[in-house]
């Protein structure tokens, strides 16, 4: 009890006093909001990014968003588990410091090089998304992680807006290359908010350390495989170098981190009820949620006329207006994580995810079934958001209520895992869909995916909706059968 009092009474600002919760809200609520405004510019910005970089194939393009997201798979990994060891302030203001750092680069550079080390750069900052979840919990006390969830989801949704509205808006008014700036000017001055305002609180007393190189490894194995993905029909069968590498290293690091005394995620975490299977629904919504706006994204800003003769699709949208096109995806955002905190808390999260996945389920097989008008998109957006939501709100409860305080950082490291792993692959699986067969542009050297791909990626995107419900049916059985040979 000593201890514990020690460490909240050391929960301070620079400036000395104890933080609100208001304060507290304030900064959780702009670091998620600038993070996802981050992951949610590139979906509508990939056509102008083709363009102006002269990049010829989808699979190019879009490896500037795998490399984002592989880029948070580190993060989310290292800078939660940096909070538990080193204090909130000092994890959150080196998120802070990687976005900004990874926007100035192609700020300056201006080129496709330069903007795959910002992605990279990003994505690991991107991690302060999630960070909120321990700051939040251990600041606020009772009742702190059902605040910190709320942020998260509220968070994410205003996120959406302000990254695939904003976004458009700066690049149709000024250019790509402003944009970063205007983007670093905000990080740096997020990370001056996070110095100032988050308290530090470094634990009394600090047990284990980083799995630096763990992490390293699955990022490298789980990268190998994504590179499959993504330029596997570009590259033929030299492609199977890359799968191989990354299936043995895969193998050989589940071996090595069952026995490592600073394994990536905490075995006896990973045994709680359904907690594995939670973090597996979070990395089936993260990739639902990223295949659909990779969907969408390409598919409003094709110009029909621009196809003709020898196809004709798309609805020329800027990316501006695609971004107003994604409005209801955000609106339902929020409202799907504001429902689903009683039932979870009250141990029905089966339920919860079963209905998050179903909802997701229909709004894609609406969009598969009619994708050729915007309004057709206005209401799909609005159901899968809205299951989405219900998902992710679900699964980051149930695993922060899963480990103690002093653990919050590690549990959100476990989850935004799964979830940087499954906007990755979801980006992969949609970037190979629309790679398998290309429409060259007359007049130009890009190339369009041919019309029939999209009905298909919104297929392959309700399938991995409904892995959910086949995800905790399986998770369920397997407890039920081991509680019941517990009880004989």
């Amino acid at each position: 009890m000593t201890q514990t009092h020690e460490a909240r009474s050391d929960r301070r600002t620079t400036s000395g006093r104890t933080p609100g919760k208001g304060t507290l809200v304030g900064i959780g609520s702009l670091l998620v909001v600038l993070t996802n405004a981050v992951i949610f510019i590139l979906p509508p910005l990939l056509p102008v990014i083709q363009a102006q970089y002269g990049l010829a194939t989808v699979a190019e393009t879009t490896w500037l968003y795998t490399v984002l997201t592989l880029g948070g798979g580190a993060g989310f990994i290292l800078l939660p588990r940096l909070a538990d060891l080193y204090g909130d302030r000092n994890a959150n203001v080196a998120a802070a410091a990687f976005l900004t750092a990874g926007a100035l680069v192609p700020a300056v550079g201006d080129s496709y090089p330069t903007l795959l080390v910002g992605c990279a750069l990003m994505g690991f900052g991107g991690a302060a998304q999630v960070l909120p979840l321990g700051f939040l919990r251990r600041g606020l006390g009772e009742g702190g992680i059902a605040v910190a969830v709320a942020v998260l989801v509220i968070g994410t949704g205003v996120g959406i807006v302000a990254g695939m509205i904003g976004g458009g808006l700066i690049v149709q008014s000024l250019s790509l290359q402003s944009f970063f700036v205007v983007l670093t000017a905000i990080g740096a001055v997020t990370t001056l908010a996070s110095y100032l305002l988050i308290p530090h609180a470094p634990p009394v007393v600090r047990t284990g350390s980083i799995g630096v190189v763990g992490t390293v490894w699955m990022i490298a194995w789980v990268a190998a495989i994504l590179l499959t993905l993504t330029q596997g029909l570009v590259w033929g069968n030299a492609a199977l170098i890359p799968l191989v590498l990354g299936v043995v290293g895969g193998i050989a690091w589940v071996r090595v981190e069952r026995r490592s005394s600073t394994a990536v995620f905490d075995v006896a975490l990973m045994k709680a009820p359904l907690v594995t299977a939670s973090c597996i629904c979070i990395a089936l919504f993260a990739a639902v949620n990223s295949a659909f706006l990779l969907l969408v994204s390409t598919y409003a800003q094709i110009i029909p006329e621009a196809l003709r003769p020898v196809d004709s699709y798309g609805l020329g949208l800027s990316a501006l207006e695609t971004g107003w096109l994604m409005l209801p995806f955000a609106v339902t955002f929020v409202v799907g994580g504001a429902i689903v905190d009683r039932p979870v808390n009250n141990g029905r999260v089966v339920p919860v995810f079963v209905s998050g996945a179903i909802i997701s389920a229909a709004g894609l097989t609406w969009l598969a079934l009619a994708h050729d008008r915007p309004w057709h998109y206005l209401v799909g957006a609005a159901i899968i958001g809205l299951g989405c939501s219900i998902g992710y709100a679900a699964g980051f409860t149930l695993v922060q209520l899963a480990v103690p305080e002093e653990k919050a950082g590690m549990a959100t490291g476990v989850a935004g895992t799964f979830l940087a792993v499954g906007f990755a692959f979801g980006t992969a699986l949609v970037s190979a869909d629309l790679s398998a067969s290309l429409v060259p542009v007359p007049g130009t050297t890009l190339e369009v995916a041919a019309e029939n791909l999209y009905g298909v990626g919104y297929w392959l995107s309700g399938a991995l909706a409904l892995a959910v419900v086949l995800t905790v049916f399986v998770s369920t059985t397997r407890t039920r059968r081991r509680t019941g040979r517990i009880a004989a």
